[in-house]
């Protein structure tokens, strides 16, 4: 048994938890179903696994350049309470719970892969890290809930419980995918799932006439805010300073220079530090859109073999950083919003919700905000223009500083209470499963399975009538667009037909 649980292990963590190998294996079997040579093969998966490797090492950029800037933020504003941390969580509830965890992981991918294969539900989900936190939560829930003795049902209901969300989740978010990127070819496996469907849909509600944030107009002069990659590092530049500026009224020296790793030892050092921290969030963004370039060169065309021999039809669900590229603008701006929603939230429950009902007070965490929130903002951009952006992205905030919270409720009695999951999938689900389990064991166990069959159901029928009759959200919302560009092409061709007559006029 320990053998068992030894080789479960190494697979779970050391294959299925590196999202890299991951894609890179996937890319091989795709190619080698496409009847690829070896050096095809070997090439295009080294290739696809490096990509991940790169977008990881951007997200390690950015999560290393906020990871100061939220600390500044909270000593400036004296904000005090939980941050939602999947890795802080997933690491408290490993040495306990990490066996059933292994086993989850590995037989919810079986299950995937055979929902895959025989059901309309085509989706591989391939974000390893996010698998391994939803097979922790459950596990840890699980585990609790129907107490010592049981533990294979555990790994039987959590694979199956995980194993319908990695297929139904990204179900449930196509048509807005579809939309951010113009085709059906890549789907997104991210467990804020509920947040970007949620941005979607009030994109189609609120920004029928309102312009993409990717054709905003900058003056002459800001022209060069045009390239992304100076936009975005400019804005965290102004964040960054503006809030190191205000810690150093409200913090002892000694306290704040602690906060950056190179420890400045006088105030203009520190400001530097600030600005440099800064300078690194923009070099990550960089890196995240390049990585993520890569991985789409290589992998779908290798899924091509993977639809025609293996999963026919079957989808890549592929971590969020993957729309950045569809809405450079749209990102940034629904991180701001989303971090502007996390702490109108924040507020709410200091004031109302904690005294009243006491509900744990949820600080914005920079990193969720900034994935979450940057993915809503390009969905709600892709269906509502600007406006779908910026309420789209507030709204994820709200729904990631609430949702943490309502789970704090589960998680509290298992003695992690000093922690819980960021993203609005983890909460949502691991918020239901717990309150199901906590109706004894039968009722419990029953109620598991039918809240997993209530789901994968629903997600087949979204699937048949929705996503397959090739529904398109926000139909009036790109009427107007094509609308408003045919006006300026008719605006702009007669200019310069009058250019040309007044030419001819003057000679």
């Amino acid at each position: 048994m320990d053998v068992l649980v030894t080789i479960l292990n190494f697979i779970s963590q050391q294959i299925l938890n590196v999202p890299a190998y991951l894609i890179g294996i996937i890319a091989a079997i795709g190619l080698i179903a496409l009847k690829r040579s070896a050096g095809q093969v070997i090439s295009g998966a080294l290739k696809a696994a490096m990509g991940y490797l790169i977008l990881g090492a951007g997200a390690s950029v950015v999560t290393a350049a906020l990871d100061p800037f939220g600390t500044l933020v909270f000593k400036a504003t004296g904000a005090q309470g939980v941050v939602p941390t999947n890795e802080v969580i997933t690491a408290q509830a490993a040495q306990q719970f990490g066996a059933s965890s292994a086993y989850i992981i590995v037989l919810s991918f079986i299950f995937m892969l055979l929902i895959a294969r025989f059901t309309p539900l085509k989706y591989i989900f391939l974000t390893g890290h996010h698998m391994v936190f939803m097979s922790m939560m459950l596990a840890l829930v699980l585990s609790v809930g129907f107490g010592s003795g049981h533990d294979v049902l555990v790994v039987i209901i959590g694979a199956l419980l995980m194993a319908v969300a990695m297929v139904a989740m990204p179900a449930f978010t196509q048509p807005f995918t579809n939309r951010v990127t113009g085709s059906d070819q890549i789907s997104v496996g991210h467990f804020n799932s509920l947040g970007y469907m949620a941005s979607g849909a009030l994109g189609c509600l609120v920004g029928k006439k309102s312009r993409s944030t990717e054709d905003i107009n900058f003056p002459k002069g800001l022209s060069f805010l045009r390239d992304s990659m100076v936009s975005t590092t400019l804005l965290m530049v102004v964040l960054y300073l503006i809030f190191a500026i205000w810690a150093i009224f409200v913090v002892p020296a000694q306290e704040l220079f602690k906060v950056f790793a190179s420890a400045p030892t006088d105030y203009g050092a520190y400001i530097m530090a600030a600005f440099a921290q800064a300078l690194q969030f923009g070099i990550g963004v960089s890196i995240i859109l390049y990585g993520v370039r890569i991985i789409l060169g290589e992998l779908v065309p290798a899924f091509q073999g993977i639809a025609n021999k293996v999963v026919p039809g079957a989808k890549p669900a592929l971590d969020i950083p993957i729309v950045f590229p569809y809405g450079a603008n749209a990102s940034l701006i629904g991180f701001l919003s989303s971090f502007v929603g996390g702490l109108v939230a924040l507020g709410i429950i200091a004031v109302w919700m904690g005294p009243l009902w006491g509900i744990a007070l949820i600080l914005p965490g920079m990193v969720p905000h900034f994935f979450d929130g940057g993915g809503a903002g390009v969905f709600g951009n892709a269906t509502g223009g600007r406006v779908g952006a910026v309420v789209g992205g507030f709204v994820n905030g709200l729904l990631i500083t609430f949702l943490p919270a309502s789970l704090m409720g589960v998680m509290g009695s298992y003695g992690v209470s000093n922690s819980t999951f960021g993203d609005a999938d983890f909460c949502w689900y691991g918020t239901i499963v717990g309150r199901v389990v906590n109706l004894g064991f039968a009722p419990g166990a029953v109620g598991l399975i039918v809240l997993a069959v209530v789901l994968f159901v629903a997600a087949w029928i979204w699937q048949v009538k929705v996503v397959d009759k090739g529904w398109q959200p926000a139909k009036d919302h790109f009427a107007f667009i094509d609308q408003v560009k045919a006006e300026e092409k008719a605006a702009a061709e007669q200019a310069r037909a009058e250019r040309k007559a007044a030419r001819k006029a003057a000679k």
